[in-house]
């Protein structure tokens, strides 16, 4: 079979990284921590947090749409945080 038509295996909430990038002082960047946060715990997905200001790889791609969430390292979405999209996008 084509690997291209071959499915990938899913892996479970426990196995998927959410990235907050974000900055101090953004509001959206605060509600945006407090879905992810929530959205992790009860799905048993991991999170982290990174400061745009202090990435210059992050700022230069970013800049415009913080807050940004990344699943396992991909663009999810930006400024708003969506609780329910978030749970199903991480399979939870």
């Amino acid at each position: 079979m084509s690997p291209l038509l071959r499915r990938k295996e899913k892996k479970s909430p426990a196995e998927r990284m959410v990235t907050l990038i974000g900055k101090p002082g953004c509001h959206l960047c605060d509600d945006a921590q407090e879905v992810i946060g929530k959205v992790c715990a009860d799905t048993g997905a991991q999170w982290e947090k990174k400061d745009i200001s202090q990435d210059e790889e992050l700022y230069r791609l970013y800049w415009e749409q913080i807050p940004v969430v990344l699943i396992d390292g991909e663009q999810h979405t930006f400024w708003r945080v969506n609780p329910d999209r978030l749970r199903r996008a991480l399979g939870g």
